[in-house]
């Protein structure tokens, strides 16, 4: 059996930073990877007539798709098959949903760096929220 492992993925440094360190330690990461990108489209479009907000959302996915892409090419230049998904949703929601029922066998995640337990604790953020709403184990980098 092939140890399936997902990626959650956005624009932020803290994603940059893990896509290094996991090219840092691929000798002990399983080859295969799913990388995924959940585009929050949760968001109230406050000021955006309700015509363009197809525009919005297809400059959105474009925007996804090629930092997908990017990330992807940093990872198989490394020596991993990369498998890419695109979702809409809630990422805390999103996330946990497709770990679960996919079995992914692990879970890599980055934390953003200086944003506090106390804060975790108070407001919550996506890599807490999956972390305790995952079957699989996770690796919080």
């Amino acid at each position: 059996m092939t140890t399936r492992i997902l990626i959650p993925v956005n624009d932020s440094p803290t994603t940059k930073q893990t896509i290094t360190d996991i090219i840092t330690y691929k000798e002990k990461i399983a080859s295969q990877l799913v990388l995924l990108h959940v585009i929050n489209d949760q968001l109230a479009y406050r000021m955006i007539p309700d015509f363009q907000i197809e525009m919005v959302r297809e400059n959105a996915e474009k925007a996804a798709r090629n930092r997908l892409e990017i990330l992807a090419k940093k990872l198989q230049d490394a020596g991993f098959t990369i498998e890419l998904r695109l979702e809409f949703g809630a990422p805390r929601r999103v996330i946990p949903r497709i770990a679960n029922e996919e079995d992914f066998q692990l879970l890599i995640i980055g934390r953003k760096n200086g944003s506090g337990e106390i804060r975790d604790v108070v407001f919550g953020s996506v890599a807490n929220y999956v972390l305790h709403n995952v079957k699989c184990p996770v690796l919080l980098l």
